[in-house]
């Protein structure tokens, strides 16, 4: 009987520490970003971040990694002017969020840059450590940001 008791212990503590471990990975180091934040694209021009005219902008940002960025908003300017404007990013590689911030979709983000449906820019170089802002813009003007390892810790 005090083996069985044992065993019932062991099953409910694991079960417990795996909803911990799943909510501290998928909830808990996220927070929302404010709807007035600011986003830059790099400067073909100066070489430097300007700030991007945006609407109806969702992000999320992570304490725990800087690769925890996801942003959706619309971009005012047409993707000819943007391209024109401001440096392209090479080798985007949208990460995949959260299931629960259903604006962001790395797997269509990244076909869509991959079949030429969607342009990526740089929007901060080294905004962290080795971390790069790339920003894709759709013809409609729909945008996505994330955050992606540079060639500091990239291969």
């Amino acid at each position: 009987m005090s083996g069985r008791l044992v065993g019932i212990f062991v099953v409910v503590l694991s079960l417990i520490a795996g909803a911990g471990f799943y909510y501290t990975q998928v909830h808990a180091y996220y927070h929302e970003l404010p709807a007035a934040t600011e986003l830059r694209m790099v400067s073909i021009v100066t070489g430097a971040p300007e700030p991007v005219r945006l609407s109806d902008f969702e992000g999320i940002d992570g304490t725990s990694s800087p690769l925890r960025f996801r942003a959706c908003f619309s971009v005012e300017n047409s993707l000819a002017m943007l391209t024109e404007t401001y440096e392209p990013y090479e080798k985007p590689t949208p990460l995949t969020g959260p299931g629960w911030f259903g604006c962001y979709d790395a797997v269509a983000i990244g076909g869509a840059l991959e079949r030429g449906e969607a342009f990526a820019f740089l929007g901060e170089r080294n905004i962290h450590d080795g971390v790069d802002r790339v920003v894709a813009v759709f013809p409609d003007g729909r945008a996505f940001a994330w955050h992606q390892l540079n060639e500091k810790y990239s291969e």
